[in-house]
């Protein structure tokens, strides 16, 4: 395959992140396709005992084994890579085994990790339960509070690990600040960018080291596979992300690669007509009466913060009805938005993040974070706004709003 666009390469590199998202990292094969091809290989074969003993010892190019290169997966990471403004990406199987991988990979007994407490239930979890287990030391933290962030620094602190905005609560991370702090102290900062993906921020620009997704919410967009990516600079990605992926296998299959590159072509249009649809839906939401947390609403604490940082404000809100009993109500009366705990899909979805998505939580760590038992969480999809407004107006009224 020629990795080619039939452009010079160091133009196409210039090439803004709506570019990058439909063009960049194209490779053709001799048939001169348009749209990427599917390689559905585990393994490949050699002309002659010396290529492949040259590819294994790393002295040539090419493909060895699906674990470690697969067409279809590697133009995806180029692509990913271009958008974020990275220098290398390693796709990963899932959203979390990308979390997992950028954590495990670069940390060790008696290292100690600085996180923030707002965060995906899952990740938190990794803190929480998986890296002691390890040897490793965790401090959580308010991560909008800048002091917090100094505060926790030991002589042992490797990495700083947080969202922005944060799963459910959409807390904002001042970026600038906390990766300048991270730098000085010799520190790496891991980010995950889910909730906003490289056309709504760029991490990188702020200072962060290594930027980590689940491509499964907005790359894909349309909620069909599973899929995760790592970003960062060549020597983190190749000394020392590869070796963890190699030996432990947390591997992106071809087809779901090539299904979040067709994601990825309409990325750009989706994140921002969802932000768009998503800001006018908190304003009303908001109007009727529930504590509305979304950072583009002028009452959310880290507003102006967020649109420093953001080119938009992303699709995905939270609103505090103030009891399980009014949440499950707005569930059980939605017609339109499906209740499902999956977000940046272009259907609009809600679920109850307490009893979803933090469950495998302690209600006293729940509750530290901000997820109540009236918290709800809701990604604004694609349909017609005045639809998705009657929806919410409807079950809003059945929760006593």
């Amino acid at each position: 395959m020629k990795k080619t666009h039939g452009m010079n390469r160091a133009i196409t590199r210039t090439w803004r992140p709506a570019t990058q998202a439909v063009r960049g990292g194209t490779w053709r094969s001799e048939h001169g396709e348009t749209s990427e091809a599917l390689f559905l290989t585990s393994g490949y074969s050699y002309d002659d005992a010396a290529t492949v003993a040259a590819r294994f010892a790393g002295e040539a190019e090419g493909m060895t084994y699906s674990r470690l290169q697969n067409p279809t997966v590697a133009m995806l990471e180029e692509r990913i890579a271009l958008m974020e403004g990275a220098e290398a990406c390693r796709a990963q199987a899932s959203g979390m085994a990308a979390m997992t991988a950028a954590l495990l990979c670069q940390l060790s007994v008696g290292d100690h990790v600085v996180a923030a407490r707002a965060a995906f239930g899952s990740c938190r979890w990794l803190v929480d339960h998986l890296c002691p287990r390890f040897g490793i030391e965790t401090t959580v933290i308010d991560s909008a509070d800048n002091a917090a962030w100094e505060a926790a620094i030991r002589p042992n602190t490797k990495v700083f690990f947080f969202e922005t905005p944060a799963n459910p609560t959409l807390d904002v991370v001042d970026l600038e600040y906390v990766c300048g702090l991270a730098k000085a102290h010799g520190i790496a900062t891991v980010v995950d960018n889910a909730f906003a993906t490289a056309v709504l921020q760029r991490p990188l620009e702020f200072g962060a080291d290594i930027v980590a997704y689940s491509a499964t919410k907005l790359m894909d967009g349309q909620g069909r596979v599973l899929a995760g990516a790592v970003c960062g600079d060549r020597t983190f990605i190749d000394e020392v992300l590869l070796p963890f992926q190699r030996n432990t296998g947390p591997n992106l299959s071809p087809f779901n690669a090539w299904v979040v590159h067709k994601g990825l072509e309409t990325l750009n249009l989706r994140a921002h007509r969802q932000s768009e649809s998503a800001l006018e839906i908190g304003r009303f939401v908001e109007n009727r009466g529930p504590r509305v947390l979304h950072p583009g609403l002028e009452s959310h604490p880290g507003h102006a913060l967020a649109a420093k940082q953001m080119d938009a404000f992303g699709p995905i809100f939270a609103l505090d009805v103030g009891s399980r009993e009014k949440a499950f109500a707005v569930l059980d009366a939605l017609e339109l938005i499906d209740i499902s705990n999956n977000i940046g899909d272009a259907r609009s979805l809600m679920c109850h993040p307490a009893s979803t998505t933090h469950a495998g939580m302690s209600e006293e760590a729940r509750t530290e974070m901000g997820v109540g038992e009236g918290l709800l969480r809701i990604n604004i999809g694609l349909e017609d706004v005045e639809d998705l407004r009657e929806d919410l107006d409807r079950a809003l009224a059945a929760a006593g709003f």
